[in-house]
């Protein structure tokens, strides 16, 4: 993805480092969470962490957040050796965690004006920014509204004001849009776009494949604690998957399955479902628009191929 910069924000320069891991461990006794990561997030992109449940994620935010110490490997954040100077670079770091966390007491507004004084902010200065961002949020209609009186994209808005009032150079969000329907997911992400094109980090966690291909500069796939790939999603695709997919599903495809395998490049069978992933697409259109019975679908290949090919099928609890 490419994106045109109108302005920085923060104290960090496109072109420098936002994020800088070297070696990063962590260990839970004698069970290795997290198994040398190295890891550089560029100040003004949006960086996306993806893995399977259990593959180490969370651990690496929480390392990164400054809430886990690493059991070994160096670590900076916005230029602060961490966990060392931790608290310093959490002022400059806003979070929107995957669970909202809204106090159900105060309203919209109140919200905002308490997570402000944990920053110490006060004043018609603060008074001002809770304005702009209840604007940004498109919450600017219901600012003495309840918590409870909102719908799920509202809060999962007002969640990200909150991680913007400090005005952070980093903002980090788990599983940004879990749960939401297609238009305030839209939204969100739109949302998160101006964000970036407005100079600040974005480091984010979703097991959304498209959410990350639309919003991700480049990304990382992690897998039993370890970075097994890392780059944009279109070179990530280029590199591991045939550029065409075919999706064949019914009772014939295990006609298909040597049949069409012979034709593509790689044939994959995963239940009911055969995928044929082939660079030249013809010759499988026309066998299979001889077929009058055969359903398929043909599709380009896209980061879930890539997901899923390298950190395989099974399900993760």
């Amino acid at each position: 993805m490419h994106r045109a910069r109108h302005g920085v924000m923060g104290e960090t320069q496109t072109g420098a480092l936002a994020v800088e891991a070297r070696g990063l461990w962590k260990r839970y006794g004698s069970m290795d969470v997290v198994r040398g990561v190295d890891l550089d997030v560029r100040a003004g992109e949006c960086f996306g962490l993806l893995g399977p449940n259990g593959a180490g994620k969370t651990t690496t935010l929480r390392m990164l957040l400054g809430q886990t110490p690493p059991s070994s490997g160096e670590l900076h954040v916005l230029g602060h050796p961490v966990p060392r100077e931790a608290r310093l670079a959490r002022n400059r770091i806003g979070v929107v965690p995957q669970m909202d966390n809204l106090d159900p007491d105060f309203t919209v507004r109140e919200n905002l004006l308490t997570y402000a004084s944990y920053f110490g902010l006060r004043g018609d200065q603060l008074a001002r920014r809770v304005d702009r961002l209840l604007e940004f949020a498109n919450l600017d209609g219901r600012t003495q509204a309840q918590i409870q009186a909102l719908s799920g994209g509202m809060k999962r808005r007002l969640s990200l004001a909150r991680a913007l009032i400090n005005e952070p150079a980093l903002v980090v969000l788990d599983e940004p849009s879990t749960g939401l329907d297609p238009q305030a997911r839209q939204h969100i992400w739109q949302r998160l776009n101006m964000l970036v094109e407005q100079g600040r980090t974005l480091i984010l966690t979703t097991h959304y494949m498209e959410e990350a291909e639309r919003l991700c500069d480049r990304l990382a796939i992690i897998d039993n604690g370890t970075i097994i790939a890392c780059d944009s999603p279109r070179n990530l695709v280029a590199a591991h998957i045939e550029p065409h997919v075919f999706e064949l599903r019914g009772h014939g495809i295990g006609e298909w399955e040597h049949r069409g395998g012979t034709m593509a490049g790689r044939a994959e069978r995963v239940g009911d479902t055969l995928l044929l992933y082939t660079h030249a697409p013809e010759p499988l259109l026309q066998a299979l628009g001889a077929d009058p019975n055969q359903r398929y679908w043909h599709r380009p290949a896209g980061l879930e191929d890539v997901f899923l090919k390298l950190t395989g099928r099974e399900l993760r609890d």
